[in-house]
């Protein structure tokens, strides 16, 4: 993130006033912001700033880390050409509650999570746990209806895994394993309990990927910010995550 942004950062600028902070302290107070999700008040008390300044600090770090094309996930053109298309991919939705919205409140509110929310679809490679690509909505949208809205398209070769909210996916890429569902008035079969089992044990890696993303606070309180930039902070926080994927590797 240094390196990124050193040749942006100017420690004297003319004209105007010497900043307080340099550029590896600006660096943590966008960390700190996103990794606790205080309040610009209280992180500028703890920086000697005003509450001004944090909100233009992170705002700038977000800006020139998304416009430098380093902190970008692959995107879903990966997964139909190129020599890395992955063999088996993971679909899942994570929602993060917002303050109730003053107009179109219906729009975002989630029937499952009984509140105001926006989600967050992920699209993962199951061998190595890193994400592809995300795409973004409302509450009030279904997981399949977002899905369908993202565009995202899979290779014929490429199984995709999916839970109940997916149904209909088979029509879309038929290479797709989806649980099985208890049939009304009956109950399922020993082995359809093992099937369901088995992918739930395969699907696990996007569970534990949500619970990385969500050690930012900022994803996993209720969000408080404008929704415009919901979005370009969870490709940042997706991008930060596949970094430390590939230092770990």
């Amino acid at each position: 993130m240094i390196a990124v942004l050193n040749p942006l950062w100017r420690p004297t600028p003319k004209p105007g006033a010497k900043p307080k902070l340099q550029l590896e302290d600006r660096v943590l107070v966008a960390l700190e912001y996103w990794r606790e999700y205080r309040t610009y008040f209280h992180i500028g008390t703890s920086w000697g700033i005003s509450e001004a300044s944090v909100c233009r600090i992170v705002h700038w770090v977000e800006n020139a880390l998304i416009s430098s094309g380093r902190f970008r996930l692959p995107g879903k053109k990966q997964l139909v050409r190129g020599f890395d298309i992955p063999s088996v991919v993971v679909v899942d939705v994570t929602e993060v509650p917002i303050e109730r919205p003053k107009y179109r409140q219906r729009q975002f509110y989630s029937g499952k999570q009984k509140r105001h929310t926006l989600k967050c679809q992920l699209v993962i490679e199951q061998m190595t746990g890193r994400i592809i690509c995300t795409f973004f909505g409302k509450g009030r949208r279904h997981d399949f209806k977002l899905f369908q809205a993202s565009g995202v398209q899979f290779h014929p070769q490429t199984q995709s895994l999916q839970d109940k909210g997916y149904q209909g996916m088979q029509k879309l890429h038929p290479n797709t394993r989806l649980p099985k569902k208890k049939p009304r008035g009956g109950q399922l079969t020993t082995q359809d309990k093992t099937d369901n089992r088995t992918l739930a044990q395969e699907r696990v890696v996007i569970e534990q990927t949500n619970r990385c993303l969500k050690i930012f606070r900022i994803l996993a309180g209720r969000y408080r910010n404008r929704r415009r930039r919901f979005g370009l902070r969870c490709n940042l926080i997706a991008a930060l995550y596949n970094y430390e994927l590939s230092q770990s590797a």
